[in-house]
Formats: C-alpha cells, structure tokens, sequence
C-alpha cells in the first residue's frame, strides 16, 4: 500500500477562495483595455494561466501587457482582504496534515507577493515548506517544472506526492510531474469539467484528503 508523505496544493480556489477577488481584477483590468469585449465566462476560463499568458492574448504590445499585469496586481492585492474567503474545512485539515508528520507545498501560478500575502491572510503560511510561484519557475503549470522544484525542496519522490487543484492545468502537471492527483468539486469551473482530465481522486471537501492518506478524522 502507497504511504503518502508529500501534499502539493494550488493555491487560489483550492486552499482560499479567491474567485471574486481574480473576477474583480480581470474586470478592473478590462475596463481600461478592452471594454465590453470578455465575458465572465471568458475570465474564468483563463483562471489558472498565468496573467502573462491571459494578457498577451489580449495586447500584442508587451509593454502595454506589462501595463495590465501592473494594473491587475495593484486592485488584487489592494482588495484581499475585503474579497478573499476560507474554504469550509480547508485550515484544520492543513492543520492535521501538518501536524501528523506531511510535507506540505504551495504550487501556484500567482505572483509571490499576491500569493503569500493571501495564505497568510488565512493563517496556512506556517504548515508549508515549499512555496513555488510563477515568478519561481521558467515554466508554469501545466508544466512539471513547478511541481518538480516543489518535491525538491520537500526531498520528495513523485510515487509518494499527490497534487491537489482547482484548474485542469493542476491535473495536467501533476500528471506530468508524474505524481498522483486530485481535484477539488468546489471548482468555479465546475466539478463535471476537471473530471474530465481524470483526477485519481475528486474531493469533495479538504477533509477527504485524510481518507486519501490513510488518517482517520479525529
């Protein structure tokens, strides 16, 4: 039987709920760049890639690119704390894991400052011993790159690991990475579309992932 030792989550919409606060961002941003051209449903799609990525499709100008990203960063770190949530059960079970003994990371395509500032916000800071961003990496998720900086620095083995996310690109890199995965049914995308890329697990609530690793809930 597989004994899980390494944890690797994705940050927002996995461990904090951020949606409103990445919604807000994009629509501030929008507003000055490209008005009434991007619908919700549009933004969401892009969560998960990063801002780079999403704006260049939108500028070809990267200066102007860079412009947005400016632009993006300042309303989303200038509004954490009146638009990011917890999660239901999300804090103990980091709790638990943490304390049993898990090697615990953050594998996020968010900028490290926004990024840092929203786990700590929620008090989960403390439990991780990694923390790769996109500012940390040549290549972001869905590449294996990430995770793979991630198990380093936990001196972890891909058979032990499981990636935990929100987004298709965290399955992706998991898979990549060649760990196991699972995603999270309270995805803004929606639970039907990440089942589509074949988690090995769905969770349901955070508390699942104690099941998952064989420690009974107290």
């Amino acid at each position: 039987m597989t004994r899980w030792n390494t944890l690797l989550f994705d940050l927002d919409g996995t461990l904090i709920d951020t949606n409103d606060l990445i919604i807000s961002s994009y629509e501030h941003v929008l507003t000055y760049y490209a008005p009434d051209q991007y619908s919700r449903d549009d933004i969401i799609s892009w969560i998960g890639v990063p801002l780079a990525d999403n704006f260049s499709s939108i500028s070809s100008n990267p200066s102007q690119v860079e412009q947005m990203i400016d632009t993006y960063q300042s309303h989303n770190l200038a509004n954490h704390e009146t638009l990011v949530r917890e999660y239901d059960g999300v804090y103990d079970t980091i709790k638990k894991l943490y304390e049993r003994g898990y090697s615990l990371g953050i594998v996020t395509t968010k900028r490290r400052e926004a990024a840092v500032k929203g786990a700590d916000m929620l008090g989960l800071l403390p439990f991780f011993s990694a923390f790769v961003t996109v500012d940390d990496v040549e290549n972001p998720k869905p590449h294996p790159e990430p995770l793979q900086i991630a198990m380093t620095q936990l001196n972890a083995r891909p058979e032990e690991t499981i990636m935990i996310g929100d987004s298709q690109f965290d399955i992706m890199a998991g898979k990549n990475a060649g760990v196991h995965t699972a995603g999270v049914e309270w995805t803004i995308k929606g639970a039907s579309f990440l089942k589509n890329y074949e988690p090995d697990w769905m969770l349901t609530r955070m508390s699942d992932l104690l099941d998952i690793v064989g420690e009974p809930e107290e």
